[in-house]
């Protein structure tokens, strides 16, 4: 029985160990997303603050934008196979996602795509609803972070591995939390300095509810963080770098508004 035991134990922690690493990995971390949909939250209509509300009482922004994260560890087929290639697209270096579209599976776009119209569509369960809010701030808020468009070559940076603060890691860590992380504040605190600083002039710069246009952000930013020392990064990679997470974060609340603002105003003429 002893031995059966071991090999049992010995099978799931394989299991579990190549799970994890043919998935790739989160988008923002939790500080981040809690911070993108703590954001938006302050700058949604009285409309959309409203059907928010409604749709998820007792819900923050912040509490929903993880919920897609942290869904998946549920052994269900959806959340395991179905669910993760939500989380990204993949444009090539010198190509546009226009150009190159995506997989058969889906990806962050055709699921936005798909996840706005059930909140559109009238007809749609409460349920389905809270499931496509849920998505469609997480999305958003992946879609800005830089190496979740990534270039087809190392799983958005998963494969580049890096010493961060004389820790072994990889780039896609240190963007998802790590960098975030080492300035040791909570999403609150975070959200407060961050909201501050967004100008009305940002807001109106910054307006634009096409994924085209942030997923080319996000890949034009993206092939300029790659380190020249990955064995070295620390105090200099977070000096140039962390203003750049810093704004992605700021434009993914303020999308995240505009984006749900549309919607219920849309939603609401309908009616």
């Amino acid at each position: 029985m002893q031995v059966f035991a071991k090999r049992n134990i010995a099978l799931a922690l394989c299991f579990a160990s190549g799970l994890m690493t043919s998935l790739p990995a989160l988008g923002w971390g939790q500080t981040g997303h809690r911070i993108t949909g703590a954001i938006a939250e302050k700058h949604l209509t009285p409309a959309a603050k409203a059907a928010i509300v409604k749709l998820l009482p007792n819900e923050s922004l912040a509490e929903a934008a993880t919920y897609a994260d942290e869904m998946r560890s549920n052994p269900d087929v959806f959340w395991r196979k179905t669910s993760p290639p939500w989380h990204y697209v993949t444009v090539p270096v010198g190509k546009t996602y226009a150009e190159v579209g995506a997989p058969e599976q889906g990806d962050a776009y055709t699921a936005l795509m798909h996840f706005t119209a059930v909140m559109k569509d009238k007809s749609a369960s409460r349920a389905d609803k809270q499931l496509a809010l849920r998505f469609i701030v997480h999305i958003i808020g992946d879609l800005h972070q830089p190496l979740h468009a990534g270039n087809g070559t190392d799983r958005g940076g998963n494969d580049v591995k890096v010493r961060f603060f004389w820790e072994d890691t990889n780039l896609h860590a240190v963007w998802d939390s790590k960098m975030l992380d080492s300035k040791q504040l909570s999403y609150t605190e975070w959200t407060d300095w961050l909201d501050k600083k967004i100008t009305a002039k940002d807001t109106q710069q910054w307006y634009s509810l096409d994924p085209n246009v942030w997923i080319a952000e996000s890949t034009q930013i993206r092939d300029t963080l790659y380190p020249e020392d990955a064995n070295n990064m620390s105090y200099d990679y977070v000096y140039d770098f962390l203003p750049v997470a810093k704004r992605r974060l700021q434009k993914a609340g303020i999308r995240i508004a505009d984006y749900l603002n549309n919607i219920f105003a849309a939603t609401s003429k309908t009616k």
